[in-house]
């Protein structure tokens, strides 16, 4: 398949994909990044997202951030749609995208063209209500084994939505797009970043730090008082679910921090999981500095062509 000339780059939370990107857009002229973050697209939630600074988005055009605010959802669909959107502009710009790539869904949803489900609210409703996650699951299992067998019986999210979709559509949750399983030919240049495990675990702390040094407790009080409150997808982002607890009185800090580090140390597990199953990626191992292998990456983004 003939490459669209866009280059995708994929890592686990703290891997330093985002401040390669911007390595690459800086070295090469008509260059904007596209976030793949599902959580940076809420507006007023940059802290706790490490999302660009006000500053790398003036020097560097940023796209999918901001979108709507966090009392809203944002579905996978509607993030494709946007991401669509964007790269139509760009190519008929004549301009090259970096897509930065964290949540393996939205990553595959564009660089494969996934057919999204639809809602189905008033189901969604009913299956909210019932707090038997387990109970839930061992339905899903009945309905569409083969879904079931793609996530973990804790992970309620995920759960609910394949059983709305099931009971929604009337098809199984698995029976849509060529399927998570399958990689066919791709017009996107992909390449990760591996970190050492400790390497990341220590990252993923010592950013915590850093976030909460920027402000982060007050973005959280921002949000908590926004009217509406944060959607159902918001609510449950990494570190906010925890810092919120602290907010609400039923964590300390100290816990809080401790759960959000944790949480996200596990994330960056099934990230890495996820996406080296996927055999079109090229990994690149870096060690404390990702801008080592700039070279390597640069030299992938000349000879992936060019838009149209």
């Amino acid at each position: 398949m003939a490459s669209n000339g866009h280059l995708v780059i994929i890592g686990a939370t703290a891997s330093g994909k985002s401040a390669l990107a911007m390595e690459v857009a800086r070295s090469r002229p008509g260059v904007e990044l596209v976030s793949m973050d599902s959580m940076a697209l809420y507006r007023g939630m940059d802290i706790g997202t490490a999302a660009p600074t006000a500053a790398e988005r003036a020097e560097i055009p940023h796209h999918l951030l901001d979108l709507v605010d966090p009392t809203e959802e944002f579905t996978v669909s509607a993030f494709q749609t946007a991401a669509r959107e964007a790269l139509a502009d760009m190519e008929d710009r004549g301009v090259r995208a970096v897509l930065v790539g964290g949540t393996g869904l939205h990553v595959r949803a564009v660089v494969d063209d996934l057919e999204i489900p639809g809602q189905y609210e008033e189901i969604r409703a009913g299956l909210d209500a019932d707090a038997d996650t387990h109970g839930l699951y061992a339905r899903l299992a009945e309905l569409d084994p083969v879904a079931a067998g793609r996530m973990e019986a804790t992970n309620r999210r995920r759960v609910v939505r394949a059983l709305e979709v099931t009971l929604g559509s009337g098809r199984p949750f698995s029976s849509f797009g060529p399927g998570l399983d399958a990689y066919p030919a791709t017009p996107f240049t992909q390449i990760g970043l591996r970190v050492d495990r400790d390497v990341m675990d220590r990252r993923i702390e010592e950013r915590y730090q850093r976030q909460l040094d920027d402000g982060f407790l007050d973005e959280i009080r921002t949000l908590a008082d926004l009217d509406g409150g944060l959607s159902r997808t918001a609510a449950q982002a990494l570190g906010y679910k925890e810092l919120l607890a602290h907010h609400r009185g039923e964590r300390t800090l100290v816990d809080a921090v401790a759960d959000a580090v944790v949480a996200t140390r596990r994330f960056a597990r099934r990230q890495e999981r996820w996406f080296r199953r996927d055999p079109r990626i090229e990994w690149f191992d870096v060690a404390d500095d990702p801008l080592e292998v700039l070279d390597e990456v640069l030299e992938r983004f000349d000879n992936c062509g060019v838009p149209g």
